[in-house]
């Protein structure tokens, strides 16, 4: 009987020792992912800005050529 109990409790602790590497394996997982999670974040933000910008210097772009051709005569 304390055979069996001891090797229970050689397995119980197996099995601690796995969970707890196992959560650190996950927690630094966890980490890395909110990290670059941010990171993909801020570049998203960072790009819809530029986005913009160069949309409004399109549009920009677009009414300036609508003025020029406003300019030339009809043949």
């Amino acid at each position: 009987m304390d055979a069996e109990l001891a090797s229970l409790e050689h397995k119980l602790e197996q099995l601690i020792s796995q969970h707890a590497s196992e959560r650190a394996r996950l927690m630094q997982h966890y980490a890395t992912s909110a990290g670059e999670n941010r990171r993909l974040k801020e570049q998203v933000v960072a790009l819809e800005a530029a986005n913009r910008e160069l949309a409004d210097k399109l549009g920009a772009l677009g009414t300036r050529l609508e003025a020029l051709l406003a300019r030339i005569p009809e043949l």
